[in-house]
């Protein structure tokens, strides 16, 4: 059994624990992040969400350790989805950096984004990877911990006699 179908075999061992009603698993793959997203499709949505994602978060923390453990393997990159909720949520994650990276240009400055999981700071990080005038990196501690948008002025290339 390759890593994605142990991944839903665990998904459904565990919703069917919990007596969550599942019309499909299905499994998407992101090459920009190189991560995989593996998409639950339910009509008991609001059980798994939760308030604003808490309890999606907390499903993804609880199918990550499991795999890890199953599969002997840490760091695995991948994401739990609901009906869409989190591609919904990254893609306005993806929307706000690009503004604040436009606010950054336009001052000339940093911009902090709100605070965010590991994966959605991971997915702002990889945003700007191809972007030489805008640099990222993560700030704060803990719930805290953000993206911090740097606005770099592109440098011109040295020559070798300056005029004087």
């Amino acid at each position: 059994m390759n890593p994605q179908e142990r991944i839903i075999a665990i998904l459904r061992t565990l919703l069917g624990h919990l007596t969550v009603v599942i019309t499909d698993v299905s499994v998407e793959h992101d090459e920009r992040i190189k991560s995989f997203r593996f998409v639950i499709s339910t009509p008991d949505s609001a059980i798994l969400i939760g308030e604003r994602g808490d309890r999606l978060l907390a499903l993804n923390h609880l199918v990550k350790r499991i795999v890890e453990r199953d599969l002997g393997e840490e760091n695995v990159s991948f994401l739990v989805d609901v009906n869409n909720y989190q591609k919904k949520r990254i893609d306005d994650i993806r929307t706000k950096a690009r503004m604040l990276a436009e606010r950054a240009r336009y001052f000339k400055s940093s911009v902090e984004m709100d605070p965010m999981s590991s994966y959605e700071r991971m997915i702002v990080h990889a945003e700007f990877t191809e972007v030489p005038d805008i640099t990222t990196e993560s700030a704060g501690y803990g719930k805290d911990r953000h993206v911090v948008l740097k606005f770099t002025e592109e440098k011109s290339p040295a020559t070798s006699e300056q005029i004087v």
